[in-house]
């Protein structure tokens, strides 16, 4: 390898390694308490080398955020491959899975991005982060349509599904942290995959799902998606 790629490996690496240590920061102490010089110090760098990647702790937040978004979009596209096999609620468990694996880390990235909107910190970057997320939301909506059209789901607008979803995931992710219900819930984990379920399936008027439960597996082998 010559000098300069590796220079560029080495550079890419470190940046990772800042982003890394702020999330760990973000969720151990809260957005408010978090500093660049502590930043600096969980990778051991200078504060100045942080200044070499990021501008500012707001770029490194949305950066944070578009992240976890393109993880979405990633995740979305092999599931939509999935789906055109046969799999039809693969794009739905995608989403699911995807903000609900670690609800303190959707609900931190909910707040940071909340107050970065309000404060305007960020706006072409908020603008970038939105076009992603569109995006996700337009290929879900395909989704939508096509199994209305195969009579799978209740034919309502696309936009009904994919809001509903997000608020699913939105009031699970608050439930997760709930005090209130602290001493109801016993199971928490339990919790977030039956929330999870009825997201995936919800809207369902083809009695598949009763089918997927009574197979071997329960996945769904039809490949009527396309």
């Amino acid at each position: 390898m010559d000098k300069a790629k590796e220079k560029v490996q080495r550079f890419r690496a470190r940046e990772q390694r800042i982003l890394d240590a702020a999330l760990e920061l973000l969720l151990e102490h809260g957005e408010e308490k978090v500093t660049v010089e502590q930043i600096a110090e969980r990778v051991d760098i200078g504060k100045g080398t942080i200044y070499k990647h990021f501008i500012s702790k707001t770029e490194i937040y949305m950066r944070l955020l578009m992240d976890y978004e393109k993880s979405l979009t990633e995740r979305l596209k092999t599931a939509l491959a999935a789906a055109e096999q046969g799999d039809i609620t693969a794009p739905a468990r995608a989403y699911f899975e995807s903000r609900m694996a670690d609800p303190s880390k959707d609900r931190l990235f909910q707040r940071l991005e909340e107050k970065i909107i309000a404060l305007n910190l960020a706006p072409e970057m908020i603008a970038e982060l939105h076009a992603i997320r569109n995006s996700n939301a337009s290929a879900l909506n395909r989704v939508f349509e096509r199994r209305m059209e195969q009579g799978v789901l209740k034919k309502v607008p696309p936009y009904y599904y994919y809001s509903t979803y997000w608020a699913l995931v939105q009031g699970a992710v608050e439930l997760y942290h709930s005090k209130s219900f602290a001493d109801v819930i016993e199971d928490r984990e339990g919790l977030m995959e039956f929330i999870m379920d009825v997201g995936v399936h919800i809207g369902d008027i083809s009695g598949r799902r009763h089918q997927e439960e009574g197979r071997p597996g329960g996945e769904a082998t039809d490949s009527s998606f396309g």
